[in-house]
């Protein structure tokens, strides 16, 4: 079914308009495959997981969602269009000079992005801070989840939150770590006993199976942080 910019209201697009809306997307994108891995997780956590909205999206109470992985925003773009954060009119602008819809999510010019990402390592120390400032500040509704591909875990900013955040037993906090097999390094019994020695708990998902990944985000973990790692195609 062809889309319109127009024809739909925002937050009223379903999952199969997904594709179509990505394609309204027509910058020079150079990272279409990191974008299209996280589509069915991206998905998935605004579809039937996080509890924010856009007239949510600045409620201290609400979840927060941080895109790690930010090289590859297209998806992310498709969903907070189809969930009313963003204009759909705003995705054909996707990479222009004065559009807020850059190759990197940028915090301060697209409604319900948390944080401006790309830049490899940052997400998980950065969603580690959050986590226990909420617990700080006496909220303890919010969930923090942060979405990091594979290879990003070689760098070593990751290893520290990771130790940090099992240390500190943040219940608050999820890592969705998408595995495309792209890691340079990988880990002897693979990426989730990375995060298991340091106190946390884990699950293993079909990256493409919403279903599969919802069970996976939404595993309870009492008095420890969570990670799912998804499953994807090899890169």
């Amino acid at each position: 079914m062809s889309i319109s910019t127009n024809s739909t209201a925002a937050g009223d697009y379903a999952y199969a308009d997904l594709e179509r809306l990505m394609t309204l997307m027509t910058g020079d994108e150079k990272h279409s495959t990191s974008a299209t891995s996280t589509l069915d997780v991206i998905w998935t956590l605004y579809d039937s997981v996080l509890k924010v909205t856009p007239e949510t999206a600045e409620d201290a109470e609400r979840d927060r969602f941080l895109l790690s992985k930010g090289h590859g925003p297209m998806a992310y773009y498709a969903v907070l269009a189809a969930k009313g954060f963003i204009p759909v009119e705003q995705l054909p602008d996707f990479g222009n000079f004065d559009s807020p819809l850059g190759y990197h999510p940028d915090a301060s010019l697209v409604l319900g992005v948390e944080i401006a990402s790309g830049s490899l390592g940052h997400g998980l120390p950065i969603a580690t801070g959050v986590a226990a400032a909420l617990r700080l500040k006496g909220l303890e509704k919010p969930r923090v989840f942060c979405l990091v591909g594979d290879a990003e875990l070689d760098e070593g900013s990751n290893h520290e939150a990771i130790a940090l955040a099992g240390r500190m037993q943040l219940s608050n906090l999820t890592a969705i770590v998408m595995d495309n097999r792209s890691s340079t390094h990988g880990w002897p019994g693979g990426i989730a006993a990375r995060f298991d020695v340091e106190g946390w708990s884990s699950a293993d998902v079909d990256g493409r199976d919403h279903e599969d990944v919802k069970s996976g985000l939404t595993q309870p973990h009492p008095d420890r942080p969570h990670v799912v790692v998804a499953r994807v195609e090899d890169k």
